[in-house]
């Protein structure tokens, strides 16, 4: 299968409806991890036994899948470009590892890029549900059908007593993470964002970067997600992300408030200050543009900034990341061009709103 057309566009149009808390919450994700009881785990698993794993998702794929998803596609990682798995990375489809180190490592991709299943990376199977918004309880709905269906086939790893067994301990249990990415610009303006995270590891909660563990916060966006899935069943860790992260939307809303109220200009200054770098610059590495890209969603989430949709905003985030900057050119690129073709590409997307 080729995998163009998930590349093509930066967001699908799934993702760029309007959801739910979308003014602070970017998306949210729900992924499982599971394994096959008669294969090795994948650190000791062969390429036969890998290859099997692949065989075995083929199989389940000729039988009709929950009604929520239209069509689904398998595409095998290592015919890929190291361009091509930048842009699947970028776009959330697949983890960093499975782009990098899995071996004979494969996804089955969803039309509207909502369903992803990683096979062979770092469990046999990771499937993975993303939806735009703050839609914890529909992004786990739907991720459980699509569990239900793939067991139907096989037989998982799973022990009475400790769960779901999973190559790394940290997910044995019910084998969930879920996690919302979150955009706080406000929190981190005024300052209170380091005793906001902090509180938030003290309730068996994690504060990770934009693309996951060991990646850095980039534009004000951080991933909360669950740290324990042993003991603690599916429903408990959803009910217990979604309380903590409508506190932390709670404390965002009433942060942006208070700038509107107590320092308007200095506010209004620093987003068209960074509204003005963005459709002039002549050269911008990632960090600073997404950087200016929060302060400019910001502005449009408050409504100082008219005439641009935020979906649209959320759409050039992805644009601007490196994998796909080469891609949107057709060319490969030093980091030095790619700074100057991103700012090309900034300044040609935000002209269409001020022809």
């Amino acid at each position: 299968m080729s995998v163009d057309k998930f590349i093509q566009k930066p967001l699908s149009e799934n993702m760029k409806q309007e959801a739910p808390d979308h003014d602070i919450v970017m998306s949210t994700r729900v992924r499982l991890a599971r394994n096959l009881k008669d294969l090795p785990f994948q650190l000791l698993i062969t390429d036969s036994q890998a290859e099997e794993v692949i065989k075995r998702m083929e199989e389940t794929l000729r039988r009709k899948p929950p009604a929520f998803i239209k069509s689904l596609e398998l595409i095998r990682i290592d015919p890929l470009s190291p361009l091509e798995r930048k842009v699947l990375v970028e776009k959330h489809l697949i983890s960093p590892f499975l782009a990098e180190e899995a071996r004979k490592g494969a996804v089955i991709l969803s039309d509207n890029e909502e369903v992803s299943i990683m096979l062979n990376e770092e469990d046999h199977i990771r499937i993975q549900t993303l939806l735009p918004g703050f839609q914890l309880e529909e992004a786990w709905e739907h991720a459980n059908l699509i569990d239900d269906w793939i067991e139907e086939e096989m037989d998982y790893a799973f022990d009475d007593r400790r769960g779901y067994l999973t190559s790394c301990p940290t997910n044995t249990g019910a084998g969930i993470r879920a996690s919302v990415m979150l955009h706080l610009p406000a929190l981190v303006m005024t300052k209170q964002i380091n005793r906001i995270l902090g509180a938030v590891n003290q309730v068996g909660l994690v504060v990770r970067g934009v693309y996951g563990e060991g990646s850095e916060a980039q534009g004000n966006l951080f991933q909360i997600s669950n740290q324990i899935t042993l003991g603690l069943a599916e429903e408990e860790i959803i009910d217990n992300l979604r309380g903590v992260v409508r506190q932390i939307i709670d404390h965002e809303r009433a942060a942006r408030e208070m700038l509107k109220n107590s320092m308007p200009l200095q506010l209004a200054d620093r987003i068209y200050r960074s509204f003005g770098l963005l459709r002039y610059a002549r050269s911008m590495e990632t960090k600073e543009a997404t950087s200016l890209l929060s302060d400019v969603l910001l502005g449009v989430d408050l409504g100082l900034i008219e005439g641009i949709p935020s979906a649209e905003l959320n759409e050039l985030w992805v644009m601007i990341q490196p994998g796909y900057v080469q891609t949107y050119f057709a060319q490969p690129m030093t980091a030095e061009e790619r700074d100057e073709k991103r700012a090309t590409l900034i300044r040609e997307q935000l002209q269409k709103y001020f022809i």
